[in-house]
């Protein structure tokens, strides 16, 4: 948080900005040309605090970066998944931008670790699995770009919680399950979201980088961070965080339990009420290919296919990718199973 700015104007907790689908209705096609307005006012907002004075450029920066981190989901709202793949790099690098000259706006610094996730998990992340097979050089070189976003991600998300907790991010090397729970209740609808992100970006970034011992041994913070997440909000995002535990476990992450997996899976489709093509194809990769399950893959991959991405528009784009996995996974059955 900048120490120069309103209190009220820093503790808002931003989602990533919004769009919608393509089919517009009236209401919401005016929703979207008033978006089209912000970002013009945002790229000539910049340009006009170059030249101001330091106080008014830093109040305009934090009064643009209000704007940004506490709009509704312009991605996570898109099906189009193109479009969102070349618009992400743009967006961050304007969010990484207003943080030079603002560097502890909280609601940057959250949007910032949660696009990073996003766009590496999305773009670079699956496009290595995808060309793995057929080009392993090049598999790897990707592996190696996301596993450095995931770090930057991290990077953003230990900065923002640092701001409430200094000295956290030493801590949770230190000693994981003490550092979290310094976390009170009272902070939960503030800092579950950045635990989740923190949690992903660090999860990640090992499940890229399995033969680095210095990340594999930093698997305990991520246990933690998800840990005290659930303790403090176990529904929240509809599941989302019993969700990641299934989704660690299909990317590779080592000791996984069956039963463990199991109850997470069953937890979330409760709470996501089965509308999370996420979840099906998690569980698909984390239990029905070590457990050699070929019909129970299969059926998981339908009902991911199956999910109505229009009934949960907050989560249009996450639906949309996870089907994009499943019709590839589809394609590669013959190699998963004997």
């Amino acid at each position: 948080m900048n120490p120069n700015v309103t209190t009220q104007a820093q503790d808002r907790v931003p989602p990533l900005p919004a769009k919608q689908s393509p089919i517009l209705k009236s209401d919401v096609a005016r929703r979207h040309h008033c978006h089209d307005h912000a970002r013009v006012f945002i790229t000539v907002a910049i340009a006009i605090v170059l030249g101001a004075g330091c106080s008014i450029k830093r109040f305009t920066v934090n009064s643009i970066g209000d704007l940004l981190a506490s709009g509704d989901s312009v991605y996570e709202r898109d099906d189009d998944l193109i479009l969102v793949g070349d618009a992400l790099p743009f967006s961050l690098k304007l969010v990484e931008s207003l943080l030079t000259q603002s560097p502890q706006h909280y609601g940057l610094l959250l949007t910032a670790s949660r696009g990073f996730v996003l766009y590496s998990y999305a773009y670079v992340h699956f496009e290595a699995d995808r060309t793995a097979n057929d080009d392993l050089d090049r598999a790897l070189e990707l592996r190696h770009r996301a596993r450095r976003l995931y770090l930057r991600a991290l990077d953003y998300g230990l900065r923002a919680l640092e701001l409430s907790y200094p000295g956290f991010a030493r801590r949770l090397v230190e000693d994981p399950q003490q550092a979290v729970h310094e976390v009170s209740p009272q902070d939960a609808a503030r800092v579950v979201p950045l635990l989740y992100w923190t949690a992903a970006a660090l999860g990640l970034a090992i499940s890229v980088s399995r033969h680095d011992a210095a990340l594999l041994a930093r698997l305990p913070e991520v246990d933690a961070l998800l840990a005290r997440a659930l303790e403090l909000d176990e529904g929240w995002n509809a599941g989302t965080l019993h969700e990641f535990q299934v989704t660690l476990a299909a990317a590779g992450r080592m000791h996984a339990d069956n039963d463990v997996i199991r109850r997470h899976y069953q937890r979330a489709l409760q709470l996501s009420h089965g509308r999370r093509a996420s979840l099906y194809v998690a569980y698909a990769e984390a239990a029905s290919i070590p457990n050699q399950n070929r019909e129970e893959f299969s059926e998981l991959l339908d009902k991911a296919l199956s999910v109505d991405i229009d009934d949960e528009p907050e989560h249009r784009l996450i639906n949309a990718l996870a089907q994009r996995r499943a019709k590839w996974l589809r394609g590669r059955i013959d190699e998963f199973f004997l």
